[in-house]
């Protein structure tokens, strides 16, 4: 887990029942030394082991190779929490595959030290040292036990060796491999014997698996399906088949959503629009030889609502690494193409396609950064993004602090510095910049992104030419808590989570986001889901508007409007409980037409100042149901138990309210006056057909009510669901 992206899946798992805890291994809550004698096959390999100490918790430090650099060793470890994240000045590693050079890291309280044939290598400082307890496994050849991205040492292991001290310089410069030491290790495989155990006891014998085998006193580990892994419990198990495909009750009539079995991440990536037709890609977990990697899906569209799914074509087995976030764009000669971060790459890549469906792409290759003066940008590589300002590309990765850089041609790229002039002071610390996409809004810019503890949010503000910086001037979100969730935390408050746009031909910006949870127990976490695609615009005023994709209109069937709807019983007892579980003050409106509904409700004005007032939706008139309510003393708009800003006294003098809520069965998206937006879930049982209003204080009423049905435009995914023409190879 040392990429700093979304939750691993676990692979390398328990696959039997045993204790846990090993007699002979006391566990390390401090100090400790790591030493490998070990032969890397080639020098261009990334990201693999020759000796990680795992806590089974998802913590490891490790002996890496080539993960930030390539033929660099590091310290390996989660999310690069005690790792050397700048590697410019570690020299390269140059032995050949017949010589084995010696390994050291020595953790010793803050302070880790690299060091190569007892020569010092590499040096920094940690906040704090990782404790591993008597339930740890070892593990070569994968970086960790969670390592889900395929890579793998490739080479040869002479002896590896855990001590439970940090050693000094001397002491390592002594060590002579397959020989004992003063101190003794309490660790220690040296492949003598022909087994693959620890002779000192520690650790049970290990189980090899894929190619990994012993010869001639050495372990050869052959990359991704060959690991050394102890206790056997831990080593990798079969490949899990993927489950069903969508059951029918989770089935969505207008959404975007993946026809096949449960997965995620769902990021929608890298979309276009090319010669009328409207192409997407998402994300999608899948099996890779008994580990998982990640695809990008593709879909096509006449209209951004009737989706086709193609045949997948930027997959592992063509890349050569997986695919995680990134974003679509015209080169200047016109030809499509995907910038994206290559999940075990250790960089972010660009694809260039061979034609304007989408139906054949060139092998990727990377970003690689230097300075004016040559070297090797130090830069976090996560989540990118390319955009075209004049003659000029520029892109920007993912993270904290992204870095921005320029190229003239995609493959010669010139470091800046930071993208961000400043942060902002809503900004929460802590909160990164992920799945970002630059573009031009009215008369600003906009960073449309999201943190992964917050969800989809958004900066607006210039680009300042001179200093190729972005400037920003306002910040705002597109995610809202719901009120049973924590603060803080991916996949715990973030229903509205990574998004994309895509521009059309009439000049329209449309975005979407990967609806991760929305309900109790991210009910929808698996299923990805798309939202709405939603216009963005910004006008004199500067207040961003979202409003519901205007093709949506047509898909309208049925019409009903009512007008002048009073509701003459406004709740009003001390202590009543809002909005009211029953009749006369939940008075009933309409029955739903089914279930694909767009409700419009017009309010005037003078009817809503000051007013906490809503509907409930599915409303089986005794208190079930889902209530949409504005409520003025909060100034905020709550769907279910989500709420966002969202004041009437705010809006321009004489401005009706309107809200419009979109039904997709189970699924509710919310727009009011095209200033906010929130979507909620009702996956429970949905009993009532009702839509019910309320109000409190005194008898309001609507201007009008007005609903429809909604045509599904699912048949597409209903075919794919069948057909399968999506799915990617798993070998």
């Amino acid at each position: 887990m040392n990429s700093p992206a979304i939750p691993t899946i676990l692979l390398l798992a328990l696959a039997a029942e045993t204790p846990r805890a090993f007699a002979a291994f006391p566990g390390l809550t401090g100090d400790k030394t790591f030493v490998v004698w070990a032969a890397p096959a080639t020098l261009d390999q990334r990201g693999g082991s020759v000796l990680t100490l795992d806590d089974r918790h998802s913590h490891f430090d490790g002996v890496v190779f080539g993960e930030l650099e390539p033929a660099r060793w590091m310290a390996g470890s989660d999310f690069y929490r005690r790792t050397l994240r700048d590697q410019a000045t570690v020299a390269s590693e140059a032995a050949d595959a017949r010589t084995a050079v010696q390994i050291a890291i020595v953790y010793r309280g803050n302070e880790v030290s690299l060091y190569r044939n007892g020569v010092p290598y590499a040096r920094h400082t940690i906040s704090a040292p990782q404790a591993f307890g008597p339930d740890s496994a070892v593990v070569i050849g994968p970086r960790h036990l969670e390592a889900q991205d395929g890579s793998s040492f490739v080479g040869a292991i002479d002896d590896a060796r855990i001590y439970g001290t940090a050693l000094t310089p001397e002491q390592i410069a002594a060590l002579r491999p397959n020989a004992s030491s003063d101190p003794q290790p309490i660790a220690w495989w040296n492949f003598e014997n022909g087994k693959a155990e620890d002779v000192l006891g520690a650790f049970p014998e290990a189980r090899l698996v894929g190619g990994a085998r012993i010869e001639f006193g050495r372990l050869i580990v052959g990359g991704e399906e060959s690991a050394l892994v102890t206790p056997p419990v831990a080593a990798l198990v079969a490949e899990t088949p993927p489950g069903p495909d969508v059951p029918d009750e989770w089935v969505l009539n207008y959404h975007l959503m993946h026809p096949g079995a449960e997965s995620m991440p769902g990021d929608p990536n890298a979309a276009f629009c090319l010669e009328g037709v409207y192409h997407l890609h998402y994300i999608l977990r899948h099996p890779w030889k008994g580990r998982q990697t990640f695809a990008f899906v593709h879909v096509t569209s006449p209209d951004l609502l009737h989706w086709t799914w193609q045949p997948t074509k930027l997959q592992r087995s063509f890349t050569g690494h997986g695919m995680f976030s990134g974003t679509g764009f015209e080169t200047k000669e016109g030809r499509p193409a995907a910038i994206y971060h290559g999940e075990s790459s250790g960089r972010n890549q660009i694809a260039l396609a061979r034609d304007r469906l989408l139906t054949d792409w060139e092998k990727p290759f990377p970003v690689e950064v230097r300075k004016a003066d040559g070297s090797v940008a130090t830069m976090n590589h996560w989540d990118p993004d390319c955009f075209l300002i004049g003659d000029t590309y520029y892109a920007i990765s993912g993270g904290a602090n992204p870095p921005v850089f320029k190229s003239q041609d995609l493959r010669h790229w010139t470091f800046i510095g930071d993208f961000l002039r400043h942060q902002m002071p809503d900004v929460t610390v802590g909160e990164d910049i992920s799945c970002p996409n630059f573009f031009p809004l009215g008369d600003q810019w906009m960073l449309l992104c999201i943190s992964h503890p917050m969800g989809c949010r958004y900066y607006l503000g210039d680009w300042d030419a001179k200093a190729e910086q972005f400037v920003p001037r306002k910040h705002g979100r597109m995610n809202w808590a719901r009120t049973d969730e924590p603060a803080w935390g991916l996949f715990q408050r973030t229903d509205f989570f990574a998004p994309e746009t895509v521009r059309t031909p009439d000049g329209r910006r449309v975005m979407w986001a990967w609806l991760t949870s929305v309900g109790t127990g991210n009910p929808l976490l698996n299923r990805t889901v798309q939202s709405l695609p939603r216009e963005l615009s910004l006008p004199a005023d500067g207040m961003l508007r979202m409003r519901p994709l205007r093709e949506l209109e047509g898909q309208r069937t049925d019409p009903v409007h009512l007008k002048d709807v009073t509701l003459t019983a406004p709740v009003t007892g001390l202590g009543d409980r809002v909005p009211p579980a029953a009749a006369p003050a939940l008075q009933r409106v309409a029955e739903l037409p089914g279930e694909s509904v767009e409700i419009r409700i017009t309010v005037d004005r003078e009817q809503a100042a000051r007013k906490l007032f809503g509907v409930v939706l599915f409303s089986d008139g005794k208190g079930g149901g889902l209530p949409v309510m504005l409520r003025p003393e909060t100034g905020t708009l709550r769907v279910g138990n989500v709420e966002a800003p969202f004041a009437v006294a705010d809006l321009p003098a004489g401005e009706p309210v309107e809200l419009r809520i979109f039904i997709d069965r189970y699924l509710v998206e919310v727009f009011a006056n095209d200033r906010q937006a929130l979507v909620a879930a009702e996956v429970g049982p949905r009993d009532g057909r009702g839509l019910d209003a309320f109000c409190v204080g005194a008898p309001t009423t609507f201007r009008s009510v007005e609903f429809w049905k909604i045509r599904p435009t699912n048949e597409g995914f209903l075919e794919a669901r069948k057909n399968h023409v999506w799915e990617p190879k798993s070998r």
